[in-house]
């Protein structure tokens, strides 16, 4: 009897201390309650989802950024060199070259370097994911949300690159070079799907982390 009221003198008048542990003979499913600030709370509850999630773009982000490291690298040391230099300025000029094309050709050396900020980037954001860092969330989210707009910018730099190619072959073709026709097609649609697959995933990863039981899991 003397067991039961301490624990329920504990239970109503709590104090700072150690966690509250259910008395002898309880379930061992009970609540476990910890006192802070003279403010009885339960064990945060961690899902698998954000566990699962973190770790996943903690592995790719991490070879991402190793991959970017090493093609800096290498863009900033073997690319520099004369030949490749003058190669670099008469591509552009290339007839028929699409605008983006043009584009990554004069900044190939910036566009690896936000290759490799947005994989450094990720990789601090999902460790923040995986302690449960409300900042990584947010920012974590916004990746998301990005990597949904990528894939639709995607699907319309392949298609501008693929129509290039194929007015080429179509040239090639009138000299006796075989039909690709079949093939673009095939590539095209294959495109499509991936990218409507990955900003779907993208999509879900954004909202399942804005839902009201993951958001309840992190702190600021």
């Amino acid at each position: 009897m003397s067991a039961i009221l301490s624990a329920a003198v504990a239970f109503v008048h709590p104090c700072r201390g150690p966690p509250l542990v259910s008395p002898h003979g309880l379930p061992h499913d009970f609540p476990i309650f910890t006192a802070r600030g003279g403010v009885m709370s339960a064990v945060d509850q961690r899902s698998t989802f954000v566990t699962v999630v973190a770790w996943i773009f903690i592995v790719l982000s991490g070879f991402g950024a190793i991959i970017g490291i090493m093609q800096n690298i290498m863009v900033q040391t073997i690319f520099r060199s004369e030949e490749f230099g003058q190669a670099m300025q008469t591509a552009p000029s290339q007839p028929g070259l699409p605008a983006f094309a043009t584009f990554a050709i004069e900044n190939v050396q910036w566009l690896f370097l936000a290759v490799l900020l947005v994989n450094v980037v990720m990789l601090v954001a999902s460790i923040g994911l995986l302690k449960r860092r409300n900042w990584a969330r947010l920012c974590f989210i916004a990746l998301m949300v990005l990597s949904v707009v990528w894939q639709i910018v995607g699907l319309g730099i392949q298609a501008s690159l693929f129509s290039t190619i194929r007015d080429q072959f179509a040239a090639a073709g009138a000299h006796g070079a075989p039909d690709m026709g079949v093939f673009f097609v095939v590539i095209a649609v294959m495109s499509v799907v991936f990218a409507l697959a990955f900003g779907a995933l993208f999509g879900w990863i954004a909202w399942k982390l804005m839902s009201k039981p993951i958001t309840a899991e992190f702190g600021r």
